[in-house]
């Protein structure tokens, strides 16, 4: 998918408002060559998700080995609003704790004196942390009223040309 493709995908209106959620799901290949798929909290920052996570993360080592990555961000209503996202994920080992971290807890429901006390908790418990980082190579936007999961698609075409 060329850049362009992939930036109309990802500036389309639903795509904002999903790429402004907290949750995404991680897929990624196990050093075991397994799949996993984790939810971890996420923030956009225009080009990239950038997620964070621990320096002892078992899912660093998978990353190094494999960097091939998939997103799901999705909504938990009828019909589903889905973005599906493919990329690569680079890591960057931080001291302390990454902006990014504190931004992308920030919309989890909490009194301003429960944040003050989160904050505290985390930046006591990690002295660094490691930003995963996500620049697309691919996205789709599912809706199920102007766009459809590729095999629905074609199904719809089938329906389309038999009735024809």
């Amino acid at each position: 998918m060329l850049p362009n493709e992939i930036a109309e995908v990802l500036d389309r209106p639903l795509s904002r408002e999903l790429l402004d959620r907290d949750i995404t799901r991680l897929a990624y290949v196990a050093k075991d060559g397994t799949p996993r798929s984790i939810p971890i909290a996420f923030t956009w920052n225009g080009t990239e998700i950038v997620l964070c996570t621990t320096k002892n993360s078992p899912k660093l080592p998978s990353l190094r080995a494999n960097p091939a990555v998939a997103l799901t961000i999705d909504t938990e209503v009828h019909p589903p609003k889905i973005l599906l996202i493919r990329g690569h994920a680079e890591l960057d080992v931080v001291d302390g704790i990454p902006e990014e971290y504190l931004q992308m807890n920030g919309s989890y429901e909490m009194t301003p004196e429960q944040r003050v006390e989160w904050e505290r908790e985390v930046r006591s418990l990690y002295d660094g942390m490691v930003r995963i980082v996500i620049t697309p190579t691919w996205a789709k936007l599912i809706d199920f009223e102007t766009t459809l999961p590729s095999a629905v698609e074609e199904l719809a075409r089938q329906r389309a040309e038999r009735a024809g």
